[in-house]
């Protein structure tokens, strides 16, 4: 299969990459290397430093006639699209727009795209959300993604273009960057080996779902073979707050900071879980790594 990943030089899609071309798949990369890096690109995948909002996919895809598209690329900083909501809304409503506009116009069979579980529910109703849980999102990112999903299902019954959504809980694991405001895992580590304090917001008692790459990755893997048309929750079904995060990697990376807290960040949302149910079923998929494990290796990797 010929598949156009876009965002593959960031953290999660460079996985992803290297997942389907150890399948035999060829690969080509979208990236405009705003976030992601040069050394995650995988040596065997086509890499096209290029924004999706570019017309110059149009060519591309015109060119190559991919198979499929896994759309990864986006503005994934929610307090960046609070303070500058135009700027999130081009890059990942527009974006992705015309993604879709150059894969219904050179026949594209099937388009993954990556959505958030805990952006577009927002405060949830109940614990864990399902596919079901009403859609509440809270900053300009959630609603984008949010739009994302709506814009796919228009394109899919205007022009019968196939699609798998993906619901990402917060995702963790090697080479996610430790250096903006997401990532918390990430962050932690590299501020705990590199011997600076990590800072926990509020009363670190925030939960979120966290999902190990690897198992992301499987997901993916699935989707690109999955015979109808859905969206899917890709998360654990278990809460873990900052505090007990932070206990964790100060025991294995063998540092004993202390635990400092600073002012919670204003809009920040206090529980987010996710109910894959509905994947263990249709897709044949559920996480495999358990947190413990996963940190470990996050943490060899920094």
């Amino acid at each position: 299969m010929k598949i156009l990943v876009t965002g593959g030089a960031g953290f999660i899609a460079s996985h992803v990459t290297d997942a389907y071309i150890q399948q035999g798949h060829e690969v080509f990369i979208v990236d405009n290397l705003s976030t992601g890096i040069k050394e995650n690109v995988n040596p065997k995948a086509r890499f096209f430093e290029m924004d999706i909002q570019d017309s110059q996919i149009f060519d591309l895809c015109e060119k190559e006639k991919f198979d499929a598209i896994n759309h990864h690329a986006a503005q994934m900083d929610i307090r960046l699209s609070v303070k500058d909501p135009t700027f999130d809304a081009r890059n990942n409503i527009l974006g992705t727009i015309n993604l879709l506009e150059a894969a219904v116009r050179t026949g594209v069979k099937k388009f993954i795209f990556i959505s958030s579980g805990g952006a577009i529910y927002g405060e949830q109703d109940y614990f864990p959300a399902d596919e079901e849980h009403p859609t509440r999102p809270l900053s300009p990112y959630g609603i984008a993604k949010l739009t994302g999903e709506k814009y796919i299902y228009f394109y899919h019954k205007t022009y019968n273009l196939n699609f798998v959504i993906l619901r990402y809980a917060n995702i963790y694991g090697p080479r996610q960057s430790p250096n903006g405001e997401a990532g918390v895992i990430a962050i932690f580590s590299n501020k705990l080996l590199s011997g600076n304090q990590p800072i926990i917001n509020g009363d670190g008692k925030q939960t979120r779902d966290y999902v190990y790459v690897a198992d992301v990755v499987n997901a993916n893997v699935k989707a690109l073979t999955f015979e109808n048309n859905d969206y899917f929750n890709i998360g654990t079904g278990l809460e873990t707050d900052v505090n007990v995060l932070f206990h964790k990697l100060n025991h294995l990376t063998n540092v004993n900071a202390a635990e400092n807290h600073c002012i919670a960040k204003q809009g920040e949302q206090l529980r987010s879980v996710l109910n894959s149910q509905k994947a263990k079923e249709l897709l044949d998929w559920e996480p495999q790594v358990q947190l413990e494990e996963g940190l470990k290796k996050t943490v060899e990797f920094f």
